[in-house]
């Protein structure tokens, strides 16, 4: 079967000089073996979208299940009917002003405009969008409710940190070239077209520095992984080579602008940075990637050792990752 992958202009430009057009691209990506199922131009996808703030929601006059809305889009206020349930007065959410068009869904021609209007007899001069009807991944039963400290009236574009222009390749990869199934794949076809450097991110590797006693702040030593966690194989044939680092002074949070409106465009849901991070690179470079908690991974090793599984009988100095088939 042929895998999908997608992929974003400025992305690819991140690893690779080219001047070609959108359109040229596509081209070039075929010609290189790449089927491009689709392509979507998103630099003006969220025109006339803004953050706005509920300051009253009321019961429709004529509808048991629509709610009346006082909104302020940042210049004033105006009235919104409102179908959606998740939401309550002070919310921030994204508001598509009139004369303004949605985002158009896969296969659609034309995208759908907003217009002044009337539901169930009362006027409504915009209107309150779901993050399906911005073509965002998140699946939400309402409307798409955004960050407390967003800026009422700020175009939701920037909001997402999408400010430049992007396109967005949709692309069918055969069996036989999964090279071509990660950014940094494609970057270098394009680089062998074009004669331009390959530019891939310099790694720097560096040993954890730990305290050699509790009570020194200055004695640190640099200490190999092999010290900190292991990895057991018990299935080379379906797994040949595992590697493991360790990474210390992590705090889980919110994923950056930059990072979640990357994954964003090629149909990632942001969770928080950890998991991002590995999302991004696993689709940089095509190697897949999991971050586990140190702890728990100690913990699920003593369990392991305990339950007298398979190997049960051998104590591993440190946190052990085992890498095997599934269990009856």
């Amino acid at each position: 079967n042929n895998f999908t992958m997608k992929v974003t202009l400025n992305w690819l430009k991140q690893y690779v000089d080219f001047n070609w057009s959108p359109d040229e691209l596509t081209e070039r990506l075929t010609m290189l073996g790449l089927e491009v199922e689709g392509v979507q131009k998103i630099s003006a996808a969220f025109d006339g979208i803004v953050v706005a703030q509920v300051v009253t929601r009321e019961k429709h006059p004529n509808a048991d299940k629509l709610s009346l809305c006082r909104v302020n889009d940042g210049t004033g206020e105006r009235q919104i009917v409102c179908g959606a349930q998740n939401f309550k007065a002070g919310d921030k959410v994204p508001l598509i002003l009139p004369g303004a068009s949605l985002p158009p869904k896969p296969g659609e021609k034309e995208p759908f405009t907003i217009k002044v209007g009337k539901i169930r007899g009362v006027e409504s001069h915009g209107m309150l969008c779901s993050p399906q009807e911005l073509g965002l991944p998140d699946q939400i039963d309402g409307l798409l409710i955004l960050r407390e400290d967003a800026k009422v009236g700020q175009p939701f574009a920037e909001y997402l940190g999408r400010s430049g222009s992007d396109v967005v390749y949709d692309l069918e990869v055969t069996p036989n070239r999964p090279d071509l199934n990660s950014v940094i794949g494609i970057a270098r076809e394009i680089a062998a077209v074009t004669g331009n450097a390959l530019k891939i991110p310099n790694v720097d590797l560096v040993g954890l520095r730990c305290s050699a006693a509790p009570s020194s702040k200055d004695a640190q030593q640099r200490v190999p992984t092999s010290k900190l966690v292991s990895v057991r194989i018990e299935d080379a044939e379906l797994c040949p080579r595992y590697t493991a680092r360790v990474i210390k002074g992590v705090k889980v949070g919110p994923s950056p602008a930059w990072l979640r409106d990357t994954l964003e465009k090629v149909g990632i849901r942001s969770i928080s940075n950890v998991v991002d991070v590995t999302n991004y690179v696993m689709l940089e470079t095509g190697q897949p990637l999991h971050a586990f908690d140190y702890h728990l991974v100690g913990q699920a090793s003593r369990l392991s050792q305990t339950s007298g599984e398979k190997n049960g009988d051998r104590q591993d100095a440190c946190p052990t990752i085992i890498v095997r088939r599934a269990g009856e």
